[in-house]
């Protein structure tokens, strides 16, 4: 068993790796323009769960995530080769839909703000930020 502040610097070890090996290295166009949002490492160090996203969207998650994982054995090898552990997790990769919830609630947000203003200005008032 490893502590939570252990596997966490794993964790974050693993995310920065990988972002520069799929920046650098990995040349399939499935994986293209994929995101590494996270990295959590389990206590044992048995399995790394890899949170992904891209600026496409839900769109791209099925292509991404099956090319991810037919290279996940590439990348693994990669990974262990940088970074030094007795025993290298292995690597489960999974769709993160909080970068499109955000984008999602911003545009509420900048909705209600255009509401809320013309509202202001069809009442004769100037609008305030």
């Amino acid at each position: 068993m490893v502590s939570k502040m252990r596997t966490r610097r794993i964790g974050n070890r693993i995310r920065e790796e990988l972002s520069t090996l799929l920046l650098m290295e990995i040349k399939d166009p499935a994986v293209a323009g994929a995101l590494i949002t996270d990295v959590e490492v389990d206590k044992e160090l048995a399995f790394a769960d890899i949170y992904v996203s891209c600026l496409e969207g839900r769109a791209q998650a099925e292509e991404i995530l099956e090319g991810l994982n037919r290279a996940s054995g590439f990348i693994r090898s990669k990974l262990a080769r940088n970074i030094s552990l007795r025993i290298f997790p292995h690597l489960r990769f999974h769709w993160d839909p909080t970068p499109e919830q955000a984008d999602h609630m911003e545009k509420l947000f900048a909705q209600m703000r255009a509401e809320a203003e013309a509202k202001k200005s069809s009442e004769g008032e100037t609008p305030v930020e």
